[in-house]
C-alpha cells in the first residue's frame, strides 16, 4: 500500500536509509574504528586540555574486528 507523505525536509544525512513508502526488511549496517590521541575528541563551547606526552597504539593483529557479511 502506498504512502503518502507530507513536506521533507532533510538537513543532513551522514549514514542510513531513509525510506519513504512501503518495504518487507531494512537492515542498514556500518563499522569504523578510529584512533586518537589523548585530548583529541573533545568537544565543547570552551576547551582546555592538559596534556603530557601523548602517544596512541594503532598497532591492531586482529584481521576482522566486525564483520558484516551474515551478520543480519
Amino acid at each position: 500500500m502506498p504512502a503518502i507523505t507530507g513536506p521533507v525536509q532533510i538537513i543532513n544525512v551522514s549514514g542510513g536509509i531513509v525510506q519513504f513508502g512501503d518495504s518487507l526488511y531494512i537492515s542498514p549496517k556500518n563499522n569504523s574504528k578510529s584512533t586518537t590521541g589523548q585530548g583529541a575528541a573533545n568537544t565543547g563551547g570552551f576547551v582546555i586540555t592538559n596534556n603530557g606526552l601523548s602517544a596512541s597504539n594503532v598497532l591492531d593483529t586482529s584481521l576482522v574486528d566486525q564483520p558484516n557479511v551474515g551478520n543480519n
